[in-house]
């Protein structure tokens, strides 16, 4: 079964440098992904509801500033959302530091400058299957069956 995965790419709070989230988006999508992409400055409150009204699989969230570090917000926004089975990953401009808390937040992944855009299509893709068992577990249970 060929799975598509359904990507957010975004940027949230004040980095409104978009040209790095627009060229992966671009990358994503013609990598066969069905990509929902968003402009700058989103609130995490709006990326939380188009994650739920997409019906997302992956959140990309890039960082050229230091909006990395809101990112552990939205982590936790998410987990009250009930989108556990939601991954999210992370590209840009993240000291070393940072990217150890980001990683304890619960980021899937993180890519720094440099990083190739198949990379990140193939960290996508490989981690995608699994999301769909345990949201489709989840899901299963929900229902009751």
């Amino acid at each position: 079964m060929h799975i598509v995965p359904k990507v957010l790419v975004t940027k949230i709070g004040l980095d409104g440098h978009d040209r790095g989230s627009r060229v992966v988006a671009a990358h994503l999508r013609d990598a066969g992904m069905e990509v929902i992409y968003t402009p700058p400055w989103q609130a995490i409150d709006a990326v939380v509801k188009l994650a739920i009204e997409e019906d997302v699989d992956v959140i990309g969230i890039s960082s050229l500033a230091t909006d990395h570090r809101i990112v552990p917000k939205l982590m936790r926004a998410l987990k009250e959302a009930g989108l556990d089975g939601v991954a999210v990953i992370v590209g840009g401009i993240v000291p070393d530091a940072d990217e150890a808390m980001l990683i304890e937040a619960g980021v899937a992944r993180v890519f720094h400058p440099g990083s190739s855009l198949d990379d990140i299509a193939d960290c996508i893709r490989s981690i995608v299957p699994a999301l769909r068992r345990v949201r489709s577990v989840d899901w299963k249970e929900e229902a009751g069956a």
